[in-house]
């Protein structure tokens, strides 16, 4: 991956939950690129290693731990781990995330006629309570838990930043995923609320809100079984002015700038929309 610009971040330690997704891991490799020593944490270590081997490649210093960013307990430890072999966390990014079938309705509309639907049918009315609230805990809680150990070793240290990940449902909730959306909403609640809470004491937090990337969580909603882009896709493309899905190197540069204090030291509180242009767009 060729970086958009060089920064240096050498002696700097960044800690990546949901390190082995496809958004956060090249996050990692970027950071690597930059000097920085990157601690991954993620529920499955394949993943991870998978990360690791790419950034040991080129020669970076990594280190990967499975932890589930629900457990304070194994959060704390990876914590205590990365500690030893890094020192304390200078960047924290929390990247766990992620949707779940239960919290998410089979039709963009409801219709009278759906009052009398068929079994595989799932409207507003038929949503799963732990369905939603396994979509909130993973997205809030996995956010909050990690900046609440983390953090604590951030505390009155230079430069140090932490970046969440918000999403465009964070803005204007998408059809079909109201847990997914109202989660993320509260991730980009929380970053402002972190951002004037740790504020006289030297972190800033900041987030990003990707527009729309292709990922293994949401190919299946974007393409059809023969490659063509699916319904879904189309009004998302037709919503986006630059007329494609973004590539994810096309984030690097956004969360360089955000964790580069000389260049962003007084930008605190903000989410940033790399979207090509779909937050903007009325549609007319």
């Amino acid at each position: 991956m060729k970086l958009p610009y060089t920064i240096d971040l050498k002696g700097k330690t960044a800690v990546i939950t949901g390190g082995g997704g496809v958004i956060c891991s090249q996050f990692a490799l970027a950071l690597a690129e930059c000097g920085a020593k990157v601690a991954l944490i993620g529920r499955t270590q394949s993943k991870l290693d998978r990360v690791a081997e790419q950034i040991k490649a080129k020669g970076g210093e990594v280190f990967s731990i499975s932890a589930d960013v629900l457990d304070p307990a194994a959060i704390r430890s990876a914590s205590y781990e990365i500690s030893k072999k890094f020192g304390p966390c200078d960047i924290l990014i929390n990247g766990a995330g992620g949707n779940h079938p239960k919290g998410t309705t089979t039709k963009e509309y409801f219709e009278l006629e759906d009052l009398q639907h068929h079994k595989d049918l799932v409207t507003f009315f038929d949503l799963d309570p732990d369905g939603i609230e396994t979509i909130f805990n993973l997205n809030f809680l996995g956010t909050l838990i990690p900046t609440q150990v983390f953090a604590r070793g951030m505390v009155d240290r230079k430069d140090c930043v932490i970046i969440n990940i918000s999403s465009m449902n964070a803005l204007t909730p998408l059809t079909k995923i109201p847990a997914y959306s109202g989660a993320k909403a509260a991730i980009s609640n929380l970053t402002q609320w972190l951002a004037v809470h740790f504020s006289k004491v030297g972190i800033r937090v900041n987030a990003i809100a990707p527009g729309f990337f292709v990922s293994e969580q949401n190919h299946h909603l974007l393409f059809n079984d023969d490659g063509t882009p699916s319904a879904r896709a189309d009004k998302i493309l037709n919503m986006t002015p630059m007329g494609r899905f973004g590539e994810v190197d096309e984030l690097v540069g956004t969360l360089l700038w955000l964790v580069h204090a000389p260049s962003s030291r007084f930008v605190n509180g903000i989410v940033v929309p790399v979207d090509g242009g779909f937050s903007a767009y009325s549609g007319v």
